[in-house]
Order: structure tokens, then sequence, then C-alpha cells
């Protein structure tokens, strides 16, 4: 792991820089540039890294209230996974919260990041997540002979009622999950802090999270590599630690008063 502190401490008494408590976090990249790359995939630079927090940062202003560190490991967290965070890409992002008075920068994978993630699975062929609108024709069926249909409406296609995702695999198998609003709403209600937060990709993107969901149940049938499960336990995370692989450092506990920002 790599001790930050440590790291900043090393330099000031280098006198490489003067260390002030009012560094940005940009700052703080250029400080531990060396540093940072020995954690960087090789197709991610340091520059492109300092681009992509600087991007992040302008597009969600209250980022750069942040914990530096938990910011960094975050966006370590994206570029280790090779996704772009805050870009209308929608890959990955990174939100902050207020956790017992302290503001922590959380990483979260995005649908289409997901999606991605699951393409580099040898294994499977094709995946993929539908939403399901009132006006639409949709049947399904479980079972030993189960069965999806699903015709969209060519007219006003009404509210969103369901969501479904499938995959099929090389050898034809294939899985899929359905679930209503009411039960995806409920899911993220339980299980993503985030979910009120006017910064979450709930508030923005609402239906490619929706269906990132719905991927996330079907997946548990799937064969999937290590490599993927562990890229998953980063999602939704809180981490202030940086490392050569950030899928082993710990997450940070969610403990006492956890508030979201909404401002």
């Amino acid at each position: 792991m790599i001790d930050v502190k440590q790291e900043l401490a090393k330099k000031t008494e280098k006198q490489e820089v003067k260390i002030t408590k009012n560094m940005s976090i940009a700052d703080m990249i250029r400080v531990l540039e060396p540093e940072i790359k020995k954690a960087l995939p090789s197709v991610i630079t340091p520059e492109r890294f300092t681009r992509m927090a600087l991007s992040a940062l302008n597009t969600t202003p209250k980022l750069s209230e942040c914990t530096q560190i938990s910011f960094l490991a975050a966006l370590m967290n994206a570029a280790q996974l090779g996704l772009e965070p805050n870009t209308p890409l929608g890959q990955a992002y990174l939100i902050p919260y207020n956790n017992k008075g302290k503001l922590e920068c959380q990483f979260q994978i995005g649908f289409k990041g997901l999606i991605d993630l699951v393409y580099r699975n040898g294994q499977v062929q094709s995946i993929q997540a539908q939403c399901v609108y009132e006006n639409d024709e949709f049947e399904y069926e479980l079972g030993l002979n189960s069965k999806l249909i699903h015709k969209p409406s060519l007219d006003d296609r009404g509210e969103l009622v369901l969501v479904y995702a499938m995959f099929k695999l090389e050898n034809n198998g294939y899985a899929f999950e359905v679930m209503s609003k009411a039960d995806i709403d409920a899911h993220a209600q339980k299980y993503s802090k985030g979910f009120t937060s006017s910064y979450s990709p709930w508030k923005t993107n609402y239906e490619e999270m929706a269906k990132k969901t719905v991927i996330k149940k079907v997946l548990k049938y799937a064969p999937l590599k290590t490599d993927f499960l562990r890229a998953i336990t980063s999602d939704e995370t809180i981490k202030t630690e940086l490392s050569i692989d950030m899928t082993e450092v710990k997450n940070e506990p969610i403990e006492g008063v956890y508030t979201v920002i909404t401002e």
C-alpha cells in the first residue's frame, strides 16, 4: 500500500515541494505522480490521470471538498479498471458523500462500464438490458421452457414499468432476469447509499442505473472470471489507501450518521 502522508513527508524533507494544509487535489496528484504511476495500468499515463481528475473536478466541483485520499483512491479505482469517470460515457462515477461530518468520495461503476467489464469475460457472447414501458407488448415465462418476448410500442410508450436483462454464452446457454420499477427502487434504497443524492447517477441516468441493477442480478447465473468478480467488489465503495491493486484495499466502513450531499 502507498501511505500518502508518508510520501508527502518524504518529499517535504527533500524540499521538493512545499506542503500546505490547503493543498489542492490537483497539486497532490502532481506531488505524488511517481507513486501514482506505479499503480496505473500501462494504457493510462500520469498526465492522462491528471486530466481525468481535473475533468471530474470541473464536472462535479463538490469533489474538490472531499478528502484528498478518498478522491485519489476512487480515481485510481476507475483508472485501474480502464473506466472514464464522470463523463457522458457513463462508465463510472465519483460521488461526494458526507460521512460522519467528513466529505469523502465514493467510486461507482456505471451501466456502460459494467457492460464493458462483462465483455472482457471470454465466455459471454452477448449481454443486454432493456426498459419496458406500459404500452409495450411484453410477456415472459419461467421454468423449463422459459421465454421472453418484448415488442416496444411504436407510439407513446407510457411510463416505465419493468426492466429486464439477459446474457447469452458462447455455448448458447442463457439466462434472463425481470424486475419491476418498484422492486428496482426498493433495491436501490436498500443497497445504494447514493440513491437520494443529487450527484448520484440515479438522478441523472435513472434508466441506465436500473439496467445496471438488473444486470448485476442476472450475472449471478453467469460463469464469470475472478478478475471480473474482484472488479465488482470496488463498486459503490470508499477507500482511503492507494495500491498497485485497488481491489486489495479494504473498503471504508460507513458508521454512525451517513448523509448524501444534496446541493
